[in-house]
């Protein structure tokens, strides 16, 4: 109960932090990666990188997939009985920085954040999906 929220209020305190203090300093570096950048999309997708490609998805469904087990047998149950909720919280904040890192570390130029969008998807869906479901499990253990 309250151990575990005092846990989680200082996680998500020294998350804070990390992040003030990484955030602005890739902000800065973002304009030395630019030329990197440039050179990787102008390359065409090799075997290599759409292998890559094809185990992000899987792994998105995959990931997806874990929350409705849960979901389900809360349901069923109308209980949250045995149900850790420190582990869906943390799985929360690691979810919702992951995603925050792909989304802000975005290229600074208009014409290759579509490209770069694309090529994250699957990483993006994963995290930001699991995080949405992770909402359903936190409703059923606070109702």
């Amino acid at each position: 109960g309250s151990k575990s929220l005092k846990n989680c209020c200082i996680t998500w305190i020294v998350v804070c932090i990390a992040l003030c203090v990484i955030l602005p300093c890739q902000l800065l570096l973002r304009n030395q990666d630019q030329s990197t950048v440039i050179e990787r999309i102008q390359n065409s997708l090799d075997m290599m990188e759409m292998s890559g490609f094809i185990c992000g998805y899987i792994s998105c469904v995959f990931y997806l997939g874990s929350r409705f087990p849960q979901l389900y047998k809360n349901f069923r149950r109308r209980s949250t009985e045995g149900t850790s909720y420190l582990l869906f919280a943390l799985a929360m904040m690691g979810n919702c920085t992951y995603g925050l890192s792909l989304v802000l570390k975005m290229p600074a130029a208009e014409s290759f954040r579509a490209l770069y969008f694309l090529h994250h998807l699957p990483w993006l869906i994963g995290s930001f999906g699991v995080l949405f479901l992770d909402i359903f499990v936190s409703f059923y253990c606070f109702l």
